[in-house]
């Protein structure tokens, strides 16, 4: 396993840790492009990859999204016009003092938006969000299905 760290960052170790090898290495960096890490910031990168759950169940759309460490007041649910739901808010970053010795800094910090488009059965004028230990759902119910009035017919001869 001693040769495997050599991969990522030309770093030489005894002990393999896959999660510490990832965050030197870039994958693109021999390519005349700028690199992958400057695309986007790593101050950044987490808020824009915030992952949301969309399950559908008989009566709602459910959209859960983790959003640790932050208040409700920092977050937005708002519903365009054209049917789309839209889950926007912002982490500030935390305030450096000069006399602090950072070894790390690995959560993310910024705004994030993620929109996502409802479909005909939503009913968008009862969509309901809350908030609770880091993970907001929003509930957007659906309307009924009516299904067809049968009616039997006699068949004849």
């Amino acid at each position: 396993m001693a040769m495997i760290p050599s991969f990522f960052g030309n770093r030489r170790s005894s002990i393999f840790d896959p999660f510490n090898s990832f965050d030197l290495w870039d994958s693109f960096k021999d390519f005349p492009f700028p690199s992958s890490s400057s695309i986007i910031s790593l101050e950044n990168s987490a808020f824009v990859n915030t992952r949301i759950d969309w399950k559908e169940t008989a009566e709602a759309h459910v959209f859960k999204a983790d959003l640790p460490g932050l208040k409700k007041e920092e977050v937005k649910v708002e519903i365009e016009d054209d049917r789309v739901l839209q889950i926007s808010g912002e982490r500030n970053v935390e305030k450096e003092d000069k006399n602090d010795n950072w070894h790390r800094v690995e959560r993310s910090s910024g705004k994030f938006l993620r929109r996502f488009r409802l479909p005909e059965n939503a009913k968008m004028d009862q969509v309901k969000a809350s908030m609770e230990n880091g993970v907001l759902t929003v509930t957007v119910p659906k309307e009924e299905v009516k299904k067809p009035d049968g009616k039997a017919i006699e068949i004849s001869g």
